[in-house]
């Protein structure tokens, strides 16, 4: 079973928005996937509970891991795992123990930077990061290009010896599919063809080998 978690110390960076897009990714693609909700919020269980209304899309099984164990049931081939806001030093460990693959996102803030540079700086002393046996790459997330804030984002994640993929711009789609229950990819493509190219490294990179211990 694959294991992707999303991660990072600061809340509100975007984790559910990753998590709830990737799971109906590889669902859509028809393999089996669960979505593990590690925060006590349940944002990624209530998203689920608005996917129940419709009919013939992928079911994506729920996993309510605040209040037990994160344990799929079997022959599930993806295990989707939205982390909780605030975890340092062992709790970080503790989380990372299962996971393959970890995404980070990260705002264009100095608010946002500065968390994330102390979040990066233990993550990176965690013995699965520095062992290769966890993957990790960033994601800047809720972007306007044409800001002085995501000019110092490019640069602050350039001197980062961590791979960015993209950057997801900010866009109301992201709304109009966390209300419905849906991901951008089961959205009408000409509605959120622009979003769906920034996604593409982020789906390159978790389809190869780059992205795997």
């Amino acid at each position: 079973m694959r294991t992707i978690m999303l991660m990072n110390a600061k809340g509100g960076c975007g984790k559910t928005t990753l998590a709830t897009n990737i799971a109906t990714w590889f669902a859509d693609e028809g393999k089996k996937v669960a979505l593990a909700d590690f925060d006590p919020q349940g944002s990624s269980l209530d998203w689920l509970k608005a996917r129940d209304g419709y009919e013939g899309i992928p079911n994506i099984e729920g996993i309510d891991a605040a209040n037990g164990p994160a344990t799929a049931t079997r022959g599930t081939d993806y295990l989707i795992m939205d982390a909780p806001a605030a975890i340092h030093g062992k709790e970080i460990n503790a989380m990372l123990r299962r996971v393959q693959t970890l995404l980070i996102p990260v705002l264009p803030s100095p608010i946002d930077m500065r968390a994330c540079s102390r979040f990066l700086e233990e993550m990176l002393k965690s013995g699965r990061v520095s062992k290769q046996q966890t993957k990790i790459a960033i994601v800047a997330n809720r972007v306007w290009e044409r800001t002085n804030v995501y000019r110092q984002l490019e640069e602050y994640l350039g001197h980062l010896q961590i791979p960015v993929l993209t950057h997801l711009r900010e866009s109301q789609n992201y709304i109009r599919s966390a209300e419905k229950g849906l991901g951008l990819f089961e959205l009408a493509p000409s509605q959120v063809w622009h979003d769906l190219e920034q996604w593409d490294p982020i789906i390159e990179w978790l389809s190869s080998s780059k992205s795997q211990p």
